[in-house]
């Protein structure tokens, strides 16, 4: 090349670069500044290329994520107004029906925020509908996640987490629920506290040492605020953030299809496409939150008034996520309560706290459990449909009632008065639903997924119903099923299955208790599956298929020959 032309070249080049737009330059300058000093391209740049599966049911944890991000960006507006403390006031702010009421200063503060800071009373309704469908969105997630057994290896430990971080929303919600000290918020605390004192030997200390002295005492406010605003949420974004880097690592589940396996994953990246979903999600997510929170009222205090321990208003309701527990307070037959060695021992309290706790437990610690029962240690990546484990189903149908019935037990004198029921009538009848509900829905719910299972089979290998009946050579009539295509038959008949497991005698010759309850369990677990579709079966059944048609193509040309004639 002549000097003229490399001259020539250098010169073009850097017109080019000084024609580039000031703000590129600026944000490759910034880059390079940031990634010489961190060396985050390597990071930046996996993380732009990691694939995400694509699938309806994958958004539902988002709406979780981003109503959170609602609630944090609200809450935050909140604190600038929000005095957390008991000392009395006498109100005299724009709402006159309390004015000269005396409160305190935390319901005071509140009602100042909603009637004379301008948008505060919307941004209030935003942060607690966005906190009822973080919630919500939780619970929908940890549901799909258990009923596609996407907790099985490598991913317990994401579902443990998972799981603390729905406990953790409750108990977020509560704490800030019960913040603006009003008439509903003070019988909610009245509750916890009796549940606590219900505690044998601690109870009552404990219950002093968190209102710091009798209830309602005058620091509960501004001790469930620091919990609020700082240690509840600290705790949440952390285990947050774990959660979401565990996801990256151990790589997101997908559902089966054609190239699709445990060891590749199909889908979209990151960047561009992925994180355009998320971010267009979010705006969605939140705008719907801002319209239900400007044409629903949610927790209007105004009416309920300053905390008094005298009146309970009848047919007040916690929030959702609060109601199982107090509808299990409500289902326990009264009189279970003794004195023994000078103290008194109330089994109203202390049944459902146990029956609680013991829920929860065996939710968190499922999937130890059942990888226990399955002797499975693989690693799976490919998510099941709720058919294709029948047992699986079946137990979280039964636990979803079970939840249902404590959950509608908090609205028991909504349910008596609305539809002209009688109290014990509407009490009595949750009580045997509790018993008897997850039983039914359980065997009903293992019934519905074997059979569509079957039908899976035979869709596999026979098609779908076309409503053609042929008449063959011989006589017979059959009817002609349309063929599915390979890429559908893949997901009727890709996915795994396992077999009860066989015990076998140690060293001595024995086979220990726990192995014989494994070995009973296991086949509990798998005795009524069904063996995916073969190769040789589908080959079967496309023979079968040509056949039919090709007689029904006969039978068409022989009407049309004799017409003809």
């Amino acid at each position: 090349m002549s000097t003229a032309t490399a001259t020539e070249t250098r010169t073009g080049t850097v017109a080019e670069t000084n024609e580039k737009p000031l703000g590129g330059r600026f944000v490759a300058g910034a880059a390079n500044y940031i990634d010489e000093r961190t060396s985050i391209s390597g990071f930046v740049k996996e993380l732009g290329r990691k694939i995400f599966p694509d699938h309806w049911s994958f958004m539902l944890g988002e709406i979780a994520l981003w109503s959170f991000v609602a609630v944090l960006l609200s809450g935050t507006f909140l604190t600038f107004f929000f005095q957390a403390s008991m000392v009395p006031t006498h109100y005299a702010g724009a709402f006159l029906p309390l004015r000269g009421v005396e409160m305190s200063a935390a319901l005071d503060s509140t009602l100042r925020l909603s009637f004379d800071i301008r948008g505060g009373l919307l941004v209030r309704q935003i942060h607690h509908w966005a906190a009822l469908v973080f919630v919500a969105g939780i619970g929908v997630h940890m549901l799909r996640v258990f009923f596609t057994g996407a907790f099985r290896k490598p991913r317990e430990l994401n579902w443990v987490i998972g799981f603390v971080l729905f406990i953790l929303a409750m108990a977020e919600g509560f704490t800030g629920y019960s913040l603006p000290d009003d008439l509903l918020s003070g019988n909610g605390l009245r509750i916890i506290d009796g549940m606590i004192k219900g505690l044998p030997l601690i109870g009552t200390w404990t219950s002093f040492l968190l209102f710091g002295g009798e209830f309602p005492g005058t620091q509960i406010v501004g001790r469930l605020y620091t919990l609020h605003i700082l240690l509840l949420p600290a705790i949440l974004i952390a285990l947050l953030a774990v959660h979401l880097m565990l996801m990256i690592v151990n790589k997101h589940t997908q559902f089966a299809g054609p190239g699709r396996s445990n060891d590749n994953v199909v889908g979209y990246p990151m960047m561009p496409v992925y994180m355009s979903k998320m971010g267009g999600f979010f705006f969605i997510t939140f705008g719907l939150i801002v319209l239900i929170a400007t044409f629903f009222t949610i927790n209007p205090i105004w009416n309920y008034g300053p905390y008094d321990p005298s009146p309970v208003s009848a047919g007040t309701q916690p929030d959702w996520y609060i109601g199982f527990a107090d509808g299990a307070l409500r289902l326990v037959p009264p009189h279970l309560e003794f004195v023994l060695w000078d103290r008194t021992w109330s089994f109203n309290i202390l049944i459902p706290m146990a029956v609680l706790g013991l829920f929860i437990v065996l939710v968190l610690i499922y999937p130890f459990i059942e990888a226990w029962i399955t002797g499975d240690k693989r690693e799976h990546h490919i998510a099941q449909r709720p058919r294709q484990a029948a047992t699986r189903t079946a137990i979280g149908v039964a636990g979803v009632i079970f939840y249902a019935v404590l959950w509608a037990a908090a609205s028991s004198d909504i349910i008596a008065t609305h539809f002209h029921l009688t109290m014990e009538g509407v009490i009595h009848t949750l009580q045997a639903l509790l018993f008897i509900g997850p039983i039914l829905g359980y065997f009903i719910a293992k019934r519905i997924a074997i059979a569509l299972q079957k039908k899976d089979h035979e869709i596999a290998l026979h098609g779908y119903e076309s409503g053609r009946i042929v008449r063959l050579p011989g006589g017979e009539y059959i009817e002609v099923h349309q063929p599915v295509d390979a890429y559908e038959r893949v997901k009727l008949v890709d996915y795994e299955t396992n077999a009860p497991l066989v015990v076998r005698p140690n060293d001595q010759g024995r086979i220990p208790w726990h192995e014989n309850l494994r070995a009973s369990l296991s086949r509990w677990f798998f005795e009524d599956r069904l063996v995916p579709v073969t190769q040789a079966e589908v080959d079967a059944a496309e023979a079968h298929t040509h056949h039919a048609v090709a007689a029904d193509a006969d039978e068409t040309s022989a009407i049309e020959d004799g017409k003809g004639h």
